[in-house]
């Protein structure tokens, strides 16, 4: 079953399920994931925002451990791949879309195809231009090692 898809817009209604965590190193960020990652249900699209070195990439590294991912050491961030599959409880679609310019060339990478098939991981989500229903990984750098990282659904997923 494909979900729909609409043009982004500025929702209050995004912000109704916000939680935030401070975390003060890659071990909590990637544990705070990896709680997360054990409640998925196998079907969710996790966004990740945050600039270059915020933790997104340890953050899905913490997600795949959560769903039971064996050697997340294989979980590195597909920036010229754009798309990896890892196997765990369910299929894990690790996606960056950090190299794509537009909207279209996300479109072409076809990574729709993958709504349901397991949990889409979404490196930059910045760049996506439509809502959907997901999970929003908000990663702010506080300092070096401090992260303040805010999680929002549009749905009560977990």
């Amino acid at each position: 079953m494909k979900k729909e898809f609409k043009r982004s817009q500025t929702s209050s209604h995004l912000r109704k399920n916000e939680e935030r965590h401070m975390t003060h190193s890659e071990v909590e960020t990637f544990a705070l994931a990896k709680k997360i990652g054990a409640q998925l249900q196998g079907n969710e699209v996790v966004l990740l925002y945050g600039e270059l070195g915020a933790g997104k990439t340890v953050f899905a590294k913490g997600l795949a451990a959560g769903v039971g991912m064996e050697d997340v050491h294989q979980v590195c961030s597909p920036s010229f791949t754009l798309v990896n599959i890892y196997p765990a409880k369910f299929p894990i679609f690790h996606i960056d879309l950090y190299r794509l310019k537009d909207s279209a060339n996300i479109w072409d990478l076809g990574w729709e195809d993958y709504l349901d098939q397991g949990i889409i991981i979404v490196e930059w989500a910045e760049k996506i231009q439509f809502e959907m229903e997901a999970i929003r990984v908000i990663i702010e750098v506080k300092n070096n090692e401090k992260r303040l990282i805010k999680i929002r659904r549009i749905n009560k997923i977990f």
